[in-house]
């Protein structure tokens, strides 16, 4: 996976909550066993109309807000488990979440498919909704080594918490097998000193 540390970029805002994972990418498209195609059709119902126009007052399809930070109205990522909403999210393009919740198993698909979201409180997520609305070019600072977000213009900013084992994953562009990859040298060491122990200590009992 693609490292992630420190991103600042313009956002996208969707004041909508309860977005549910068929929002995200409806059901229909959920044949596919690859990632690829999926961010076309990132909330399909919602982007296009059902002759296949795009739907104008959909924020996605407004030209006015760009960026790789979505921010996204409470509770996202709700309703059924598939880690397909993470897969179309990141295809799309998107690199950061924002909400003032997140479904568990949601935010775990995410995680684990390089895709950070960033829970803060109800208080700063208005504040940023209305940041970017009144200024679409203000830039986010998601700092992920030190757990902080924050608007560049204003400086106003706010602490967010993660699952240590997940950050040290997104930092060194780990997935699961690339982390234990990593610790075999330990894992090695580890079984070496114990083999050493055992052998010592079956000379000693025999």
């Amino acid at each position: 996976m693609e490292k992630f540390i420190t991103l600042t970029d313009t956002a996208v805002p969707l004041e909508i909550e309860n977005i549910d994972t068929d929002q995200i990418i409806p059901a229909r498209f959920l044949k596919a066993t690859d990632r690829a195609g999926f961010g076309e059709n990132l909330f399909r119902d919602w982007r296009f109309d059902k002759n296949g126009n795009k739907n104008q007052d959909f924020t996605l399809n407004d030209p006015t807000y760009n960026g790789t930070i979505l921010i996204a109205g409470d509770n996202f990522g709700c309703g059924s488990s598939r880690e397909h909403a993470a897969w179309a999210l990141k295809a799309y393009g998107f690199k950061v979440v924002v909400s003032s919740y997140f479904a568990d198993i949601f935010k775990g698909n995410a995680l684990n498919n390089g895709l950070l979201p960033v829970q803060v409180s109800p208080e700063f997520l208005a504040i940023l909704f209305s940041t970017v609305t009144k200024n679409p070019s203000e830039e986010i600072t998601v700092d992920l080594e030190n757990q902080k977000i924050e608007i560049a213009g204003t400086g106003e900013a706010e602490s967010f918490s993660i699952d240590p084992y997940k950050k040290t994953c997104l930092i060194n562009g780990f997935d699961d097998i690339d982390y234990l990859v990593s610790k075999l040298d330990s894992i090695k060491k580890y079984e070496e000193k114990k083999f050493s122990y055992e052998i010592k200590n079956s000379s000693i009992a025999g």
